[in-house]
């Protein structure tokens, strides 16, 4: 099994790669490899609402010149998926926002591909926002029908210059909690396939209010 994770901090390895890395550190000990990969430090534009990945349904962003494609295609291939920002403004980074948008709307075009996959989010923040910010990142996660692992709080750590979180040592519980779960809900989903059936996909219902 393995696990793809993506830092949405600028800095490759600022206190959202550590919150990341401790998560991962309790996957690899169960034998389940872990990759993450630096999106917060790329120029990713936001999603253009074109519509065209919703008529090509070719697993794809139209849009040229980086590597969101890429990530989607690694997304699909992984059993669990992890996602890490920090708070800017009490909101996830804006580089990650406009990674997330395109890809899970690409995901969820083509026959709603992250269903059942584990997915999670974690925070590092330096003192308040980590809480809208999670609220958002699991916004995704929700609505793709992921399922959730959770840990004995939620998924923020503190700190502000780099490796501060290291010294937040309940933050890093939850983290290291967060990553036993993860691992042990990956292994249930992993066993129970082909002698627990899946429920059946529902195509979705959009409704509006105005008539």
């Amino acid at each position: 099994m393995n696990v793809v994770a993506f830092n949405g901090s600028p800095n490759k390895q600022g206190n959202t790669w550590h919150a990341i890395a401790m998560v991962t550190a309790e996957l690899e000990k169960e034998n389940i490899a872990t990759e993450i990969i630096h999106v917060g430090n790329k120029s990713i534009r936001g999603c253009l609402a074109c519509g065209q990945c919703l008529k090509n349904r070719n697993e794809q962003c139209v849009q040229p010149g980086d590597e969101v494609n890429d990530w989607i295609q690694k997304m699909k291939h992984a059993d669990g998926i992890l996602f890490g920002s920090p708070v800017h403004y009490a909101a996830m980074a804006g580089t990650m926002k406009s990674f997330m948008d395109r890809a899970f709307y690409v995901a969820g075009v083509n026959n709603g591909m992250l269903r059942h996959k584990v997915g999670a989010a974690v925070v590092a923040v330096r003192r308040s926002g980590g809480l809208p910010t999670f609220d958002q990142l699991n916004n995704f996660i929700n609505y793709s029908e992921m399922l959730i692992p959770t840990s004995n709080y939620w998924n923020v750590i503190h700190g502000a210059r780099p490796g501060e979180v290291t010294q937040d040592e309940e933050g890093m519980q939850i983290m290291r909690v967060l990553g036993k779960n993860m691992a042990w809900l990956m292994k249930l989903v992993d066993n129970g396939k082909g002698i627990v059936a899946e429920p059946e996909k529902e195509n979705k219902i959009y409704m509006n209010f105005i008539r």
